[in-house]
């Protein structure tokens, strides 16, 4: 079977990638962003090709779709969510098709009950409620001044970070000190955390899971003055060696979490008592940094090929 993948023109990713009818099965199919989001349309090609080229290596057919398209039950052996961003905008549209898919059998990993309750960063507070380590988190169904000066009594700190309980990228992430303006803040539910120092310091650690095993890990470090980690806002990535502390606090969250994921990524930081803190638990479309794994994703396409059966 011929290999499926990319356009051949990146420049317009977003037409038609795969037929609309009589597709034939691959062995992965990939979701991308929908074909109607024009910003993310030069930038996923290249991250598609470093997931499936692990794929590859292990004789394995690859494919990508919009993830708004629908999917048949014989389109592919597994279904991923990989790159599917831009969710977190249309989360109705997300939970319905989520509903479809869990409907119609569709073999997925993650499974879409997990990718539903990832959805919603509310997580965090149910994974410290069950004892994982957890940056302190308060949630609100809306974000008013009240709720902020309570969250700094109750953290003891003079800074908070607030977010949206839904968000991808930092949208609407701000830095807020006593008696500072929430202007571009959270307009719905929101989460408010303590700021801590260490995003600016030895920054977020990020530990990538493969069917429960460690696999790799990078630190990365927003550059001075921010506190957004990502490379998008200038934030440096590097590989890194965790500490025994970081992989026992990420067994931690995923014992949590429940039972084995086939791919997820643990983002600690450590927090004001100097302990690593589950910042986010992705499991949805987490970039894996594959290039900075020792094995270059054998692990990945490893548990990948396990979840096909």
């Amino acid at each position: 079977m011929a290999t499926r993948g990319l356009p051949k023109d990146l420049r317009h990713p977003s037409c038609a990638v795969l037929a609309s009818m009589g597709k034939p099965m691959v062995d992965v199919l990939l979701l991308v962003p929908a074909r109607d989001e024009p910003r993310f349309a030069h930038s996923w090609g290249p991250l598609f090709e470093r997931l499936a080229a692990p794929l590859r290596a292990k004789g394995l057919t690859v494919a990508a779709q919009p993830w708004t398209d629908p999917i048949e039950t014989a389109q592919a052996r597994l279904v991923m969510p990989s790159l599917a961003w831009g969710y977190h905008g249309r989360q109705p549209e997300w939970f319905a098709k989520l509903d479809a898919w869990e409907t119609a059998a569709i073999a997925m990993v993650n499974p879409p009950s997990v990718l539903r309750w990832n959805a919603t960063k509310t997580y965090l507070v149910e994974l410290a409620g069950k004892g994982a380590p957890v940056v302190p988190t308060h949630a609100h169904d809306a974000l008013t001044i009240e709720a902020v000066d309570a969250a700094f009594d109750a953290f003891g700190v003079e800074e908070v970070v607030v977010k949206p309980q839904v968000s991808a990228g930092s949208h609407e992430t701000i830095r807020v000190k006593r008696g500072g303006s929430l202007e571009g803040g959270p307009t719905g539910p929101a989460l408010i955390q303590p700021f801590l120092p260490a995003v600016g310091e030895e920054g977020e650690l990020s530990l990538f899971f493969f069917d429960g095993q460690f696999s790799h890990a990078v630190a990365k470090v927003a550059v001075d003055g921010d506190f957004r980690v990502q490379p998008q806002f200038g934030g440096r990535v590097s590989e890194i060696a965790p500490e025994p502390e970081a992989l026992r606090a990420a067994a931690m969250v995923l014992e949590a979490a429940g039972p084995p994921l086939t791919y997820a990524r643990v983002d600690l930081i450590r927090g004001l008592d100097h302990t690593p803190q589950l910042m986010e638990l992705e499991v949805i479309e987490p970039d894996l940094f594959l290039e900075h794994a020792h094995d270059k994703g054998a692990a990945f396409a490893a548990a990948v090929m396990r979840a096909m059966g």
